[in-house]
């Protein structure tokens, strides 16, 4: 599987009164770097929700953390795709310290899609560039 890594520069605003990054953020870091994600192969969020008309809702997210982050640091946040059938689509997240490369966190996000009126939808037949292209990051 390819990976996507997106970096992230903590902000103050992201911490706790102990001078910790908020355990809430780093769902909002997966969140970055998905939309990282999308805009490298060609599928920004605004494309997919604007012209192809539509939604990709997280279904779950899991997060697991093994260190504390502090304002000030930076982090690379790394993406894989672990699974994509053209209806659901799953994330696997690795928070690393960007200058030590130790591992923060780890996290993974479930997905489906859906069209206007929020049913669900498979990319195999209404978008089959796109499922090709996360068949393909999965593969990798």
């Amino acid at each position: 599987m390819k990976t996507y890594t997106y970096t992230h520069k903590t902000q103050y605003y992201e911490t706790d009164q102990m001078g910790v990054i908020h355990h809430s953020n780093y769902i909002r870091w997966f969140e970055e770097a998905r939309v990282y994600f999308l805009e490298q192969i060609g599928y920004p969020y605004q494309r997919i929700e604007k012209e192809l008309k539509l939604l990709s809702p997280v279904l779950e997210a899991n997060c697991q953390y093994r260190s504390m982050v502090f304002f000030g640091d930076t982090v690379d946040i790394s993406l894989r795709v672990e699974s994509s059938n053209g209806v659901k689509l799953k994330f696997s997240y690795e928070v690393r310290d960007h200058a030590t490369k130790e591992l923060r966190t780890t996290g993974s996000t479930k997905h489906c899609f859906l069209d206007e009126k929020g049913s669900p939808v498979s990319l195999k037949k209404v978008q089959p560039e796109l499922y090709q292209i996360l068949k393909e990051c999965a593969e990798i």
